[in-house]
């Protein structure tokens, strides 16, 4: 296969006499370096070779300008901005920065595009004042100050170029227009010089004009990397640019343009692969390589049109691919010890006297903080043990016995004027890197970083206005989100991976392309300018069906002289991603040439519609041990019916004893709620257990339940705050629901009913002979309340939740050990069960107290002949007690049977 590039050498062969004498100019480095690559390949002698520039070096070397970075660049304007007279009220650093970087790159496009900007600022300014125009009505400072920013566009425009200019410096578009003035002069000054532009496709305004300028001038000639196909195409978006040129330019007025290209329509094969997940993209591409020869694989490049698919893909490489080149660095966002800095500078800017336990977590727990910290786990634990939702710096001091030192250094406040900030952090990053157990990748992160707030500590010297932590934060995010690491290899053999720009010019013969999507390739519409669409068709700036075009050129080029391509896109939508196929292929799909080989394939979509296969535990000897052991403490209605449940649950609970992870409840949980309610009523009723409870004694409680109430928050809820927000509210609630509760038994008192509470949270044990294992079990728990209600004995269990009547009421007696819904009928039967023989009784009724049902009070187990009966037997006698342990018996009996395993229940 003959490249671009070789078809470049071949002309520049056949039609120069001397390569010495030329100045090539390409789009990119890279591609200047393929470039002498093939030129070495095929030179046989020493000679002299061609001057290989790119672009944006030329244009800075007509110009006799540098480049600026764009972080100079922000600090610079800034500058500018606050000698701006008419604007009274200035942002601060941190505020600017928020939107400068969008201003600044319509600053740039103008320029690249040669605007009179006079003109353009001031039709900008008009628009603003219309979109803040009302009838009768003064404007408000705010809105004036704004309005008066936008009219000093000019000004500012002009105080930027020129302190710019005074440093031999300028933005890239300001070079470019420096240039357009300065073309003349490097023209007379460079008369013998033969340049050679290649392979460009979009030009701005400005190169347009250097181009043109040079041609005429009989200084240049212009290689355009362009195919037949697309030109005698007059709608295909890959030669909208090149069908402007061919219009608009003088050159092409003259003389004809003429390509004898044709590549595209050459037989090729286009294998189109759906993938469900970005995953299975990169894994089908490793498979790809696997069954490629050695020289195929050296005439292979993949295309990340998704660039985050970096590392995935580089793990997914087989064996055979034993030389790998990577043109696009990964980005230092990429790594987890990046965050870190902006977890830290973020909580620093914000922190006030009381330290958010979150914001102490996040830091701890995250990788660097582990590097730091050495007892990072006792800190946390200690937070969730006192629940501390909010401390201060000094009580994480008395926390921490070997990261006094540290922990004094991050979480102490920071004197923002002096902003320590960076000096604190390139501390960090020192202590890190003295670490004997950070990894070769690590130290390659820290030693960026340490370069990258090295930066910052130069920029806060030169520069007053980075003074605050926020300014800091800012800063580092932009920083970071433009640095790379680069990989080291051989560039021009073995398997080039690369993004969709690295690929300009190149050409390959296996073309690999991932996450050719809707919205990555092309990206989709972008309005990260000040500048309207109106506008933009009104000065002829490029709108997004222009950036669609370069996408469509980019897409097109990569495949255009390719033999095999194969081309992968996600369905799965996932953020921003519609899991919808690029257009580029749906045109491949509709317009597909008999030149052409199109195939598709399916990968990552098995279905399995069969029933799921349940977790199923075998009962080893270890787990009947453990099974028997509990049987001789005992069994609590809680562990039986989470075993009716699902019994794999029972078993992770109660056999594997895991528990949720313990967290610092920043509000008041369920559980917790219920456990205060509970020992509140223990703590009020204990000095009524069997007395007669009377108006009088139960009036005598509502006074105390105010400080009850806190006294068991202050217990339960240990050093969590419950004196604002929802804990407030919560807090408020149980008082209520304890208030109601007395008012429900004064009710009842007043209609003439005696209760006497004979037992309070009370623990019952009681055994149980199981005769399939020939021996007995014990089934305990505790009972919120026993009392006398006129003569009856009631056994009643506290729900905070909402109870129903029916939740309570048996039909059928066999579904009782077996449906959980049955499960508050199955456990009020256990209390009953367990505290008979103390009790003696011969009939009692069991039920629940819901709180949140309190109107319906006392809610009584009870048994119905059918569903649709309306009599309920609520009375609690032997026969009852009896059906009850047959299926108690039936439900320990397959708990302590070795031959039935836990098995999962499908929840419904």
């Amino acid at each position: 296969m003959q490249t671009f590039l070789e078809d470049t050498l071949d002309y520049l062969e056949d039609n120069y006499q001397s390569l010495a004498d030329l100045t090539i100019v390409l789009p990119s480095k890279r591609a200047g370096g393929f470039l002498m690559n093939h030129l070495k390949k095929r030179t046989k002698h020493t000679t002299f070779s061609p001057r290989v520039i790119n672009i944006e070096s030329f244009i800075e070397e007509v110009a006799d300008l540098k480049i600026i970075d764009n972080t100079q660049l922000l600090f610079k304007s800034y500058a500018a901005y606050l000698s701006l007279k008419k604007i009274k009220e200035k942002e601060s650093f941190e505020e600017y920065s928020s939107w400068a970087t969008t201003l600044l790159g319509d600053f740039n496009e103008i320029d690249r595009y040669l605007l009179d900007h006079d003109s353009f600022f001031n039709y900008l300014t008009s628009i603003q004042d219309v979109n803040h125009w009302y009838l009768n009505s003064e404007k408000t400072p705010l809105i004036q100050n704004y309005l008066n920013f936008w009219e000093s566009l000019p000004e500012f425009y002009e105080k930027l170029k020129d302190d710019l200019l005074k440093t031999n410096t300028g933005y890239q578009g300001l070079v470019n227009r420096i240039a357009t003035e300065e073309i003349e002069h490097y023209i007379s000054a460079n008369k013998q010089t033969k340049h050679i532009f290649v392979g460009f496709n979009a030009l701005n305004k400005a190169e347009q004009v250097i181009m043109q300028e040079l041609v005429s001038a009989n200084m240049a000639e212009i290689l355009w990397d362009t195919d037949q196909y697309f030109i005698k195409n007059k709608t295909h978006s890959v030669s909208l640019f090149m069908r402007l040129y061919l219009k608009e330019w003088p050159l092409y007025k003259d003389k004809p343009f003429t390509t004898t290209q044709n590549n595209f329509k050459l037989p090729k094969t286009i294998h189109l692969v759906e993938a469900s997940k970005n995953i299975s993209q990169v894994k089908y591409v490793g498979n790809l390589l696997s069954n490629m020869p050695k020289e195929e694989i050296n005439q292979t490049a993949i295309i990340l049109a998704d660039e985050a698919l970096l590392i995935p893909m580089l793990h997914s490489l087989p064996e055979n691919v034993e030389k790998v080149n990577v043109t696009m660095g990964v980005p230092l966002t990429t790594f987890p010890l990046v965050s870190f800095f902006d977890i830290l500078l973020q909580f620093k800017f914000k922190q006030g006297d009381h330290i958010y336990f979150r914001d102490i977590i996040n830091i701890l727990s995250h990788p660097f903080g582990k590097i730091l910290f050495k007892e990072q786990t006792e800190i946390i634990k200690y937070l969730q043990d006192k629940n501390l939702a909010y401390c201060t710096s000094e009580q994480l001091q008395t926390i921490a016995k070997n990261d006094k030192v540290i922990m004094n250094s991050i979480f102490n406040d920071w004197d923002h004027k002096k902003t320590p900030a960076i000096q604190r952090c390139l501390e960090y990053i020192l202590i890190a890197k003295e670490q004997e157990d950070i990894s070769t990748t690590d130290q390659v992160v820290l030693f960026q970083l340490h370069g990258l707030f090295k930066q910052l500590e130069n920029l806060q010297e030169q520069y007053s206005y980075l003074n605050t932590t926020k300014a800091v934060h800012n800063l580092y995010k932009q920083l970071i989100g433009t640095t790379t690491l680069d990989y080291k290899g051989d560039a021009y053999d073995g398997l080039q991976i690369m993004g969709v720009l690295e690929s300009r010019v190149l050409d390959f013969k296996n073309v690999i392309m991932t996450s050719v999507n809707e919205g990555t390739l092309p990206s989709g519409k972008s309005n990260a300018s000040f500048i309207t669409y109106d506008l933009k068709q009104q000065y002829n700036l490029p709108k997004y069906t222009e950036k669609d075009a370069i996408y469509a050129y980019h897409f097109y080029h990569a495949i255009q002289r390719a033999q095999n391509c194969t081309l992968l896109y996600n369905t799965h939508s996932d953020g921003i991603n519609t899991g919808e196929k690029s257009r580029f292929i749906k045109q491949l799909e509709v317009y597909n040439l008999p030149e052409h080989n199109l195939t598709k394939s399916v990968i990552g979509h098995t279905t399995d519609i069969s029933a799921p296969v349940k977790k199923t535990v075998k009962k080893t000897d270890a787990v009947m041990d453990i099974i028997k052991k509990i049987g001789t403490r005992y069994y609590s209605p809680s562990a039986l019916t989470a075993y009716i449940r699902n019994p794999i649950d029972f078993y992770f609970q109660r056999i594997l004893k895991l528990k949720e992870l313990e967290e610092v409840e920043e509000t008041v949980a369920a559980n917790t709620m219920g456990t205060i309610v509970h020992n509140t009523l223990e703590n009020l009723y204990t000095p009524l257990i069997n007395k007669r409870l009377t108006a009088e004694n139960l009036k005598a409680l509502l006074p105390l339940i105010e400080n009850e109430v806190k006294r068991q928050f202050t217990d339960e809820y240990k050093e969590g705050d419950y004196t604002k927000g929802k804990n407030l509210i919560i807090f408020e609630v149980v008082k209520k629901f304890v208030q109601n509760f007395i008012q429900l038994e004064l009710k009842d008192v007043a209609a003439g009913n005696e209760i006497v509470v004979q037992s309070l949270e009370e623990e019952f044990k009681e055994t149980l002979e199981i005769p399939s294992i020939n021996s007995s079990v014990i089934i305990g728990g505790k009972v919120d309340r026993i009392d006398r209600y006129n003569g009856t004995l009631r056994i009643i269990d506290y729900k905070t939740g909402k109870v129903a009547a029916s939740d309570l009421y048996v039909i059928d007696w066999d579904v009782i050990k077996e449906e959980y819904k049955y499960s508050k009928a199955f456990q009020v039967l256990t209390y009953a069960f367990i505290c008979q023989k103390k009790y003696g009784f011969t009939t009692a009724e069991a039920g629940i107290i819901s709180f949140k049902n309190l109107n319906a009070g006392f809610l009584k187990f009870g048994i119905k002949p059918s569903p649709n009966a309306r009599t309920v037997n609520t009375i609690i006698d032997a026969a009852v007690l009896e059906n009850y342990k047959e299926q108690l018996i039936t439900v320990i009996s397959e708990i302590y049977n070795p031959e039935i395993p836990f098995t999962e229940k499908e929840i419904i």
